[in-house]
């Protein structure tokens, strides 16, 4: 392990959890307190949208008309984000003359940006013109992350209050999460990847001359402003094909950490905006630990493996010092790459500013067993806290049935039909990922997508559906998805991957808002402590050993063997 790594790892989370508790505060004030002075800079705009919309946001919903709620607004999405894409080639800000999408990679990726996956099985910059990058793509960005932190904030105030038959209103909490967290805090992060270089422009291609004499194109774009809300979202969905590794995207280490920070910046937060809810620090603290200490692991891991050097190169007497640099821009080199793709896939963001599928084998495992994990390590905003929630409803039932107590969770007693929905949140994207890859590998449709045969074409295949169910977004790329069969597959796996999950934890918050909150006693089982967060990173790890080994087994972990 790279003294570098080591360090760049210190310092990153150093500055993470310093800004957490500050931004958790403040998103805490801007989604439930409509009073609050951090707010009232926006308050006349909400005021507005609201009558122009025709919102009363004291008007609170059901978990069922909240779900509603969250399933229209998400299915008028897609149609637009397909309508924009089939119709560019008449709409105007096309400066490259780009034609339509074709329909199954317009669906695809419309149900993509829905999701809050930002799958791309097409070239950015020679796919999709100004208009579609900014008001279908960018707009996506916004909502679908909105979207996850509205769900998320449904289901804290199911466990915050007792009796209730809501679970707050969909509608206001998307203006309040857009208005006042993402908005402002997009702009910020836009402002300082422009001094870094990132290009904010609606400039036609440029063409110029290379030093070798030869013409190239060079793609120009409103990149800052996509980048910043891509990655505050954690959405993924690079203006560039080659994504963050692209210098117009990413160019400087500053700007690199500052996306780094940005992806964990608001999951890391609502930890403690839960734990203020809840009316206890420590329970979001707790939640927060599990997830640092993951996190950590994982990010050790990926930095170790990556430092070693490549075993192909080796046998066919090339330097090895170093480590494994294929893949990797050495503006950032291996330390920076190796922690940017632990950051990304422990979010659910797809942002990537490497080369995933030149990593080394077990360089490769550390990525795609983040995102089989559920993406609970931080994960994505909103989603990545709702299902360590799950998990931590999960932990303290196991542990209620080893010793006999009565399951609990913040005074809320757990009962058969809590622990359905915490199955369905739990189970439905490994069902979507084995199920995806068995079917991929079975027909010839999915096999002709394979770039390398063999087992590193099984792990590419595996990534993908577990990237795709999981709303990561990050690829091996070695895979050729943009197909018929692929861009309906993966598909399916990210709208139900989303949307099953959203649906149970809705359902789950509405039978926790109606249970009475019961007081402490000596039977209740504490839930702060490192007992608690030990059972939490061992039920997360459990359900993640029990249904994954086996297929990590057929892939990364006999390619790395067989080296």
């Amino acid at each position: 392990m790279s003294a570098e790594f080591i360090g760049l790892l210190a310092a990153y989370l150093a500055v993470l959890l310093a800004v957490a508790p500050f931004l958790g505060r403040y998103i805490r004030a801007a989604m439930e307190n409509p009073q609050s002075r951090l707010t009232a800079w926006g308050r006349p705009l909400e005021r507005g949208i609201y009558r122009l919309a025709g919102i009363d946001p004291q008007a609170e919903m059901g978990w069922q008309r909240y779900a509603l709620a969250v399933l229209a607004f998400n299915i008028v999405g897609i149609a637009a984000v397909y309508a924009l894409q089939r119709l560019q080639g008449v709409l105007p800000l096309n400066p490259a003359g780009l034609g339509a999408v074709a329909p199954d990679s317009a669906l695809n990726t419309a149900i993509s940006f829905v999701t809050n996956t930002n799958w791309q099985g097409y070239g950015g910059e020679s796919t999709m013109s100004y208009l579609t990058q900014m008001l279908a793509l960018t707009v996506q960005n916004f909502v679908s992350a909105a979207t996850g932190i509205a769900v998320l904030f449904a289901l804290v105030r199911g466990l915050a209050r007792h009796c209730s038959t809501t679970v707050g209103n969909f509608w206001a909490d998307m203006v309040r999460c857009t208005l006042y967290v993402l908005l402002p805090l997009s702009l910020v992060l836009a402002l300082a990847l422009v001094s870094q270089g990132v290009i904010q422009n609606f400039s036609p291609y440029q063409e110029v001359q290379t030093l070798a004499g030869q013409t190239q194109t060079l793609a120009m774009g409103p990149v800052a402003s996509q980048e910043s809300i891509k990655l505050l979202g954690t959405n993924g969905g690079g203006f560039f094909n080659a994504n963050s590794s692209h210098p117009y995207e990413n160019p400087t280490a500053l700007a690199n950490f500052l996306e780094m920070l940005a992806i964990l910046a608001i999951p890391a937060a609502l930890c403690f905006s839960f734990g203020e809810m809840v009316g206890s620090r420590r329970q979001g603290i707790a939640i927060l630990a599990a997830m640092t200490l993951l996190f950590g692991a994982f990010a050790l891991s990926a930095g170790y493996f990556e430092q070693q050097p490549n075993p192909m190169a080796a046998q066919a007497g090339a330097s090895v010092s170093g480590g494994n640099m294929e893949g990797k821009e050495t503006r950032f080199g291996i330390a920076a790459t190796s922690l940017f793709a632990t950051v990304t896939t422990a979010a659910s963001c797809g942002a990537v500013n490497g080369m995933h599928d030149s990593f080394t084998a077990m360089g490769g495992l550390t990525p795609m067993l983040l995102m089989q994990l559920g993406e609970v390590v931080f994960g994505g905003v909103g989603s990545g806290l709702y299902g360590m929630l799950a998990c931590a409803i999960l932990a303290v039932f196991i542990a209620g049935l080893m010793i006999g107590r009565s399951p609990e969770y913040l005074g809320k007693k757990i009962e058969a039909h809590d622990m359905k929905m915490v199955s369905i949140v739990i189970l439905a994207t490994p069902l979507l990922v084995l199920g995806g890859t068995a079917l991929a590998v079975s027909v010839a449709a999915g096999q002709a997508g394979v770039l390398n045969p063999g087992i590193h074409g099984f792990s590419e295949i595996l990534y993908a559906l577990s990237s795709a169910a999981n709303n990561n977004g990050s690829a091996f790329a070695g895979l050729s998805a943009n197909t018929p069969f692929y861009n309906v597959l993966l598909g399916a796996a990210m709208w139900f991957g989303r949307f099953a999950i959203i649906v149970a934890v809705l359902a789950l918050a509405g039978s926790l808002a109606a249970k009475r909150r019961l007081p402490a006693g000596p039977a209740s089982m504490p839930t702060t402590g490192p007992l608690f967060v030990t059972l939490l990173i061992g039920a997360v790890l459990m359900v993640g050993a029990l249904t994954y080994v086996p297929a990590l087994a057929l892939g990364p972990v006999a390619e790395h063997l067989m080296r």
